[in-house]
């Protein structure tokens, strides 16, 4: 199905951020996920020196600050560039990646990374342009996704099997960038899919199916998954500790980490549960959703949940969920 999209998407980047109603909001872009302690360092005290003092988890596995002062993007650029996370300041918006969070896969992740920002002209990407790497990420709408040797194309299995899976990223990221016209995302540019296929050499019989397995909280080997409440990272923890984020507002940190503040069992009535930000950090929302889930969580409840306060539905989490909208006066409940 086409769709027309009369302007350019709004996605903040490190460096282009966005002005929400509390300041400054600047995401930054982490293929992967993966963060060496030096760098959780450098995020941590731009949240507390630049920010409002936390730092934000997203569905892509990326980091958001918020509250930042008019101009404070720049000395929080020259932070980020200066510990290597801002390798491309023309591509940093397009550099969406996500993968397995417990697999071996970095590597992978990072040459594929490489390969894009190599490239001039993928820098006018749109900013919600997303490649997957990894079965259990296969399923979360990706433009492009390598599980093994196949190819997934808008989140679904194309058929056609690669022997550069680097390179066929490469060259399908460039045909969607020549087909999409106005269009943000490959599911919505008609026969996009059949085209890119075509051009890589046509489809075999053989389809996986798309997957979106989420990391439980709890030790998992030499590493434990913690939960983030409300994927609200206290800037004060998990000072000098090495940390993967996944998509699932959680972080998987050496086994012994003091993780304070976060959760490890899904036990935790805060399991599954997600929000946007809500008043006062954004102008368009309804309510303090962040105060409502707080009481909401402390009832009992069962299941994932994602509340969101007006009828853009900002943060929905990919797969069955209950949502509450606020309406301006409550919520109502969508299953």
């Amino acid at each position: 199905m086409s769709t027309d999209r009369d302007r350019p998407d709004a996605c903040p980047g490190a460096v282009e951020v966005h002005r929400a109603a509390d300041g400054g909001l600047a995401r930054v872009r982490v293929p992967g996920g993966t963060l060496s302690a030096r760098q959780v360092d450098v995020l941590r005290g731009a949240a507390a020196e630049l920010g409002d003092g936390f730092l934000e988890l997203t569905s892509r596995a990326n980091v958001q600050l918020r509250g930042l002062a008019d101009g404070a993007e720049l000395e929080l650029a020259a932070r980020l560039r200066e510990a290597g996370l801002l390798p491309s300041a023309t591509h940093e918006r397009v550099r969406n990646i996500v993968a397995d969070p417990l697999a071996d896969n970095q590597a992978l992740v990072d040459e594929v990374d490489a390969a894009l920002c190599a490239v001039p002209e993928l820098a006018d990407l749109p900013g919600r342009f997303l490649v997957t790497v990894g079965h259990g990420v296969s399923g979360l709408a990706g433009d492009i996704g390598l599980v093994g040797d196949a190819l997934f194309l808008a989140g679904v299995d194309s058929g056609v099997r690669v022997d550069d899976p680097v390179a066929a990223v490469v060259t399908a990221a460039r045909l969607f960038r020549e087909l999409r016209g106005p269009a943000w995302r490959l599911s919505e540019v008609d026969g996009g899919v059949g085209k890119i296929t075509e051009a890589l050499g046509g489809a075999g019989e053989e389809r996986l199916p798309a997957l979106v397995t989420p990391v439980a909280p709890g030790p998992v080997g030499s590493v434990v998954v913690a939960g983030v409440p409300l994927g609200r990272w206290d800037a004060r923890l998990l000072a000098g500790v090495p940390v993967r984020v996944t998509p699932w507002r959680s972080v998987v940190v050496p086994v012994g980490t003091d993780v304070g503040g976060m959760f490890t069992s899904a036990d935790s009535p805060w399991h599954g549960v997600s929000a946007c930000a809500g008043r006062p950090g954004c102008a368009k929302s309804l309510s303090d959703v962040r105060a409502d889930v707080t009481r909401w969580v402390g009832t009992p409840h069962a299941g994932r949940a994602h509340w969101s306060g007006c009828a853009r539905r900002c943060g929905r989490p990919a797969g069955d969920v209950v949502e509450f909208v606020a309406t301006g006066d409550g919520y109502e409940e969508i299953r």
